[in-house]
C-alpha cells in the first residue's frame, strides 16, 4: 500500500512524463490549429487515463498495443482512407507498392462499419472463386469481423503461400450467405497488360499504379505495331496507387500538360503537377478511356486528365469517387501514418472526391442482379465533396436525372434471371465472345472502327 503523499507524488511524476511525451507527438501545426489551452486540457485526460490502465487494470498492459491502439482510435475520429500502420504493417506496405505479397487478391474498404469487397484483381484467387464488389465480409476463417479494422482484416488474410483462408461473404440484396475458402498465391499485382485487336487496335490495361508501372506501360506502347488505328486504356476495377506513376502515364498520350492539381491546409499542399514524360503514342490517334465503379483514386486521375484535355473519349459507368491525397509519414519506431492530406483536382478545377469522373459515354457495367455498387461517397466519414450535401445525394448526380433508377431498370431487364456468368476470365476467351460479356469494351471498339471518336487534342497540338 502507497501512502497517500507518496501516491500523490508518483501519480503526478506520472502525469508530468505521461504529458511531456504526448505533446511531443503533436506537431506544432496542429497545436497551433486548436486553441491551446483546450488541447493541453485534452491531452492531461489523455495522459491521465494511460495512468489509471497502467497502475489499474487488471492485467499489466502491452505499451505498445496501448499507445497503437489510441492512436488508431485518433485516425478513426477522421476519414476512411487515414490508418496506422504498425512496424510490420509498413514493411507489408512497402512490399506491396514494390510489387508483390501473399494473399487472395481483393480490394477492401468499411462501409457503415462492415468489411466490404471494393474489387477482386483480376487473375487471383478471389478473382478466380468468383468474390464480387460489394460483398460483406462477416468472417475471416473462425473470426467475426464485427468491429474489425482494414489492418487487421489484411493481416488475418494474408499469409504463406498455399495455405488457406475461408470466407464467409453476405450479398445484401439477395440476404444470402455463402463460404469460400480459398489457397493464398503470390499476388504479383502485375500492373499493366496488353493486346491488339483486329490487328488495328491497341488495348492497354492498367490494373494498379505500382513503381513499375510506367515502365511496362512504356514498353507496351513500343511494341505496339506502328499502323495502329486507335487505343483503349482500361482503367476498370483499378483502384489506383502511386501519384507519381498516374503522372507519368498521363505524360504518354500528353505530353508536358497539366494532369492533376492538389489542394490542402497547407502551402506546400497545393501543387500543380505537369506530365514530365515524353508523348509516346501519337497525338493524331483516338483513344477511348475505359472506367467503372471501380476506378479510384489514380485511375481516375489519368481518366481525369485525358478527358479535360479532349485527347480521350471516357466510356463506361461513372468512377468511385476517391479524389484524396494519401501521404505516408514514417515514424522513429519503423511504424507509419497514412494521412489524408489533400484533395485531387483535375485539369479544369473538379473535384473527384465523392463525386468521380463521369463518362462521356455512359455504359452500365455487366454486374449480376445481386452486387450492390459501393463508391466513396458511400463509405462511413468519407471527405464532403464540394458537389455533395452533408447527409444526402451528391448534387452531382443531378447531371444525369434519374440515373440511378434508370441504371436499376436496365439491371431488372437485361441482368434478372437470365444473367449468365462466364465461365473463364474474359482475357482467355475469342474476341467476339468476350465482346458478348463486356458491353463497356464492345462500345469503345465499335466507336473507334466507326471514327466516332473525336481528336480534338490533335487539333492542338
Amino acid at each position: 500500500m502507497f501512502s497517500p503523499t507518496n501516491s500523490g507524488r508518483r501519480r503526478g511524476a506520472v502525469l508530468a512524463l505521461m504529458l511531456a511525451l504526448a505533446l511531443i507527438m503533436v506537431p506544432a501545426r496542429a497545436a497551433r490549429a486548436d486553441s491551446e489551452s483546450e488541447l493541453y486540457d485534452k491531452l492531461k485526460i489523455f495522459s491521465l487515463v494511460i495512468y489509471e490502465i497502467k497502475s489499474k487494470f487488471v492485467e499489466a498492459p502491452k505499451d505498445d498495443e496501448m499507445i497503437y491502439g489510441a492512436i488508431r482510435g485518433m485516425l478513426a475520429t477522421l476519414d476512411p482512407h487515414s490508418s496506422f500502420l504498425t512496424p510490420e504493417e509498413m514493411k507489408d506496405f512497402q512490399q506491396e507498392t514494390s510489387g508483390s505479397f501473399f494473399g487472395v487478391g481483393i480490394e477492401l474498404t468499411l462501409r457503415d462499419g462492415v468489411l466490404t469487397v471494393v474489387s477482386p484483381i483480376e487473375g487471383t484467387p478471389a478473382y478466380k472463386a468468383g468474390l464480387q464488389s460489394g460483398d460483406q465480409i462477416t468472417r475471416i476463417d473462425d473470426k467475426s469481423t464485427k468491429d474489425m479494422g482494414l489492418t487487421e482484416a489484411v493481416k488475418l488474410i494474408r499469409g504463406p503461400k498455399g495455405s488457406r483462408v475461408e470466407f464467409t461473404i453476405s450479398r445484401e440484396k439477395t440476404k444470402s450467405l455463402h463460404t469460400y475458402s480459398l489457397v493464398r498465391d503470390l499476388i504479383p499485382m502485375r500492373s499493366v497488360r496488353s493486346e491488339v485487336f483486329e490487328d488495328q487496335y491497341a488495348y492497354l490495361r492498367i490494373v494498379n499504379f505500382q513503381g513499375d508501372t510506367y515502365q511496362d506501360a512504356l514498353k507496351a506502347l513500343k511494341d505496339f505495331p506502328p499502323d495502329l488505328k486507335g487505343l483503349i486504356l482500361d482503367v476498370r476495377n483499378d483502384p489506383g496507387g502511386l501519384l507519381d506513376q498516374s503522372i507519368k502515364i498521363s505524360g504518354l498520350f500528353l505530353g508536358p500538360e497539366l494532369v492533376v492539381e492538389t489542394k490542402g491546409r497547407l502551402a506546400d499542399q497545393n501543387v500543380s503537377y505537369k506530365a514530365d514524360t515524353k508523348m509516346e503514342f501519337p497525338a493524331r490517334l483516338p483513344m477511348v478511356v475505359l472506367v467503372n465503379e471501380g476506378s479510384a483514386s489514380a485511375s481516375e486521375i489519368v481518366a481525369g486528365a485525358l478527358q479535360d484535355h479532349r485527347r480521350a473519349l471516357v466510356v463506361g459507368a461513372k468512377s468511385f469517387g476517391k479524389g484524396s491525397v494519401q501521404t505516408i509519414l514514417p515514424l522513429p519506431d519503423g511504424s507509419g501514418l497514412r494521412l489524408t492530406t489533400a484533395r485531387f483536382y483535375t485539369p479544369s478545377g473538379h473535384s473527384i472526391q465523392a463525386d468521380g469522373i463521369t463518362p462521356d459515354i455512359e455504359v452500365p457495367s455487366r454486374l449480376p442482379p445481386e452486387v450492390e455498387v459501393v463508391r466513396e461517397k458511400d463509405l462511413d466519414r468519407h471527405l464532403i465533396g464540394v458537389n455533395e450535401k452533408v447527409g444526402g445525394q451528391s448534387s452531382a448526380s443531378k447531371d444525369m436525372p434519374g440515373q440511378s433508377k434508370k441504371d436499376d431498370q436496365k439491371k431488372d431487364e437485361g441482368q434478372g434471371p437470365e444473367f449468365e456468368m462466364p465461365d473463364r476470365p474474359l482475357s482467355e476467351m475469342p474476341l467476339p465472345e468476350r465482346l458478348k460479356f463486356d458491353p463497356q469494351l464492345d462500345k469503345a471498339l465499335t466507336l473507334l472502327k466507326n471514327n466516332q471518336v473525336p481528336n480534338k487534342f490533335a487539333q492542338r497540338r
